[in-house]
């Protein structure tokens, strides 16, 4: 009975990302609708909501996916409550993913949650562990933008509309970061079980500065753009144009003068 109890109220979603919810879905209605006086303040509140729920929910697929691939250990660190402030980097997990969306209007890899790879038996299950979080990213993507892809738009006030193109790139850039082959981010964390025990060795010390060599290649013109435009591709494939990303950043970004385009546009 008490274990029972214990493994209810490890799985119990945390009222703080209930909140969080909950300023979400009010951003959200307020930017719909238009109630505030300021638009681009609501659009910020109503992403950065948006983004921190999806960083939860990211964290969460980690620590479910290696529950049911054996480390029961993550529910007693309070991982399955979509609690941000449980997680082992809350700093990386939560905090710096959003100071980026506000400097820079991408989409930061979080620290993962802490698994105990040594409770799980099988390669494919670590692959899978580690790939769960970025496709919560995709995933998320794919929800953001079907109002484009249905082509249901309609009725859909153009702030919204700009606000969700700015939270889907979030999305995307993440994703796609998230699943780069290299030390300390994701991707290298699906093939890694594949390789061998002296290359694992030899790697492992250049972990925790992998996304820092990742973001160092970004700040290059050529890569960065590049980057982008494959970010760009990815989201025309799901209907989704520059402009709307453009101005959804733009009213973001609401301390700023806004551009005159998106303003006539508005």
């Amino acid at each position: 009975m008490t274990t029972a109890l214990s493994r209810h109220s490890e799985r119990r979603i945390s009222p703080v990302f209930l909140g969080i919810v909950a300023v979400t879905a009010v951003t959200g209605w307020a930017t719909w609708t238009g109630f505030a006086e300021q638009p681009g303040l609501a659009v910020f509140l109503f992403v950065t909501a948006a983004w921190i729920v999806s960083l939860c929910l990211h964290e969460y697929a980690h620590a479910r996916t290696a529950l049911h691939s054996g480390d029961i250990s993550v529910g007693a660190k309070g991982y399955l409550t979509l609690n941000p402030l449980k997680y082992t980097h809350a700093l990386l997990s939560i905090v710096l993913p959003v100071v980026f969306v506000i400097m820079g209007g991408i989409g930061l890899p979080g620290g993962a949650v802490f698994i105990e790879r040594g409770r799980i038996r099988g390669r494919w299950r670590h692959s899978l562990i580690s790939a769960a979080g970025p496709l919560t990213n995709v995933l998320f993507a794919v929800v953001c933008t079907a109002p484009f892809w249905l082509g249901a738009l309609d009725g859909v006030p153009r702030d919204f509309r700009y606000a969700l193109a700015f939270l889907a790139l979030l999305q995307v850039t993440a994703a796609i970061l998230n699943f780069l082959p290299v030390p300390g981010l994701d991707g290298y964390g699906v093939i890694e079980p594949w390789l061998s025990r002296d290359v694992r060795r030899q790697v492992e010390p250049f972990a925790p500065f992998g996304l820092l060599f990742v973001f160092a290649l970004l700040w290059v013109p050529e890569i960065n753009s590049g980057f982008f435009d494959m970010v760009d591709a990815v989201l025309r494939g799901l209907g989704i144009g520059e402009i709307d990303t453009y101005c959804g950043y733009d009213l973001f970004r609401f301390w700023r003068d806004g551009n005159e385009l998106c303003s006539v546009i508005r």
